[in-house]
């Protein structure tokens, strides 16, 4: 018992010390106002520092990661959808040396992937149509020549009453008559392939030579196939009429397969991108065609476009992929795809602020191969991280790992 009320005497003495102690140095002690509001400063600082979603990195620290910066804005997502596709001639590229008339192949100048000029003669034939028709406009030539010469003297003569009206009249319906044979028998040596100055050199021609005919190039471009031999037999029916096949390839089209689901959205005038099949080959395309119809087996629809070829190195045949852009609405903020990274499951972007960046979680809509759509979490105008923002976000992780294990 003794030991209690000592116990407690002690304590009591000790209370009255303490109390006496404090009112000696004039307590509650009061700090200078600059040393708390440093205090309250630092402790905000400290507190925005380690608050989570908030990484801090220096200028130099930035520069050295290549972080490099965008604002956010607005646009279009360059939207599409893929159709495949084969490389073709171009059709309005492609001539035909082919005759009219049975003939026998007498000279083949060109061979195969030969270049040629547009007119340039390429063949030889040998026709007895040829010398039937090139003798006939000799004929007409001579005989219109004549009647012409006579009808020039009928008027001279009527007009000083020698000859009679009449007669002057036949001698004028002979001559009509004669202008329109010759102009028939030239007619019909343009439809068997001759040319003006070949027509007009006639009358120089030897005699043997009317049998034969030269064939020219319709266009200019390079032999494609050769269809006839040396001394062949050519122009009817069941025997080859065409000599030769000339490809142009400065230009060439592009034909493409397109699902009844897409066709709706391509329209003639667009471009395309067209990428060759197992290569790294990339052109541009523009669209100069759409079919109407399906086709009946594939339920497909034809879309043609046309790219230039200047270099040749396109050739027809290769298969492709075209990429046909889809219209659609604005977005009111697009960023890049590089820009994005995901953070425990959600899409994040660094945003810049004074001291570093602002780990920010956004809701993603629609995209296209780069970028992407941002629907909440992000304004227009704001700058964010673009180019290596891993390792923000590496650093992010490294400090909410600190975190959770404080």
């Amino acid at each position: 018992m003794k030991r209690v009320v000592l116990f407690f005497a002690g304590v009591a003495a000790g209370i009255a010390l303490v109390v006496a102690a404090a009112g000696w140095i004039g307590w509650p002690v009061r700090f200078p106002a600059a040393t708390q509001e440093t205090a309250t400063t630092d402790t905000k600082t400290e507190a925005r520092h380690e608050a989570p979603g908030h990484i801090e990195l220096s200028e130099d620290q930035v520069r050295e990661a290549g972080i490099t910066f965008a604002q956010a804005s607005g646009g279009m997502l360059k939207r599409h959808f893929l159709a495949p596709g084969s490389l073709i001639p171009d059709a309005d590229h492609i001539g035909r040396v082919s005759v009219r008339v049975l003939a026998t192949v007498t000279e083949l100048r060109k061979r195969l992937g030969d270049v040629v000029e547009k007119g340039e003669i390429v063949a030889a034939i040998e026709s007895r149509e040829v010398a039937d028709a090139k003798s006939e406009y000799l004929a007409a030539r001579l005989t219109n020549d004549l009647q012409q010469t006579l009808y020039a003297r009928q008027k001279t003569l009527v007009e000083t009453r020698i000859v009679s009206e009449n007669e002057f009249l036949r001698t004028r319906l002979t001559a009509n008559d004669a202008q329109i044979k010759l102009d028939g028998a030239r007619q019909k040596l343009f439809a068997l392939g001759l040319s003006e100055s070949e027509i007009a050199d006639l009358p120089n021609q030897p005699p043997e030579s009317l049998r034969t005919q030269f064939l020219r190039a319709p266009i200019s471009g390079r032999v494609s196939e050769r269809r006839v031999d040396l001394g062949g037999l050519i122009g009817r029916e069941g025997q080859e009429s065409e000599l030769y096949v000339i490809v142009n390839l400065d230009d060439i089209w592009v034909d493409l397969a397109v699902s009844p689901e897409d066709i709706g959205a391509v329209r003639e005038g667009v471009s395309v991108k067209i990428r060759a099949i197992g290569t790294e080959d990339e052109a541009s395309a523009g669209v100069i065609f759409v079919s109407p119809l399906l086709d009946r087996e594939t339920r497909n629809a034809r879309v043609i476009a046309t790219m230039p070829n200047k270099d040749h190195r396109w050739k027809p045949g290769t298969f492709v992929t075209a990429e046909v852009p889809l219209s659609g609405a604005p977005s009111t903020v697009i960023v890049s795809k590089k820009a994005l990274q995901t953070i425990k499951g959600t899409p994040t972007v660094f945003v810049r602020d004074a001291d570093g960046f602002e780990a920010r979680s956004v809701r993603t809509g629609r995209e296209d191969d780069d970028d992407i759509e941002i629907v909440a979490g992000l304004a227009a105008g704001e700058t964010i991280a673009v180019q290596n923002t891993f390792t923000l976000k590496a650093e992010f992780e490294k400090d909410e790992a600190e975190h959770d294990h404080d």
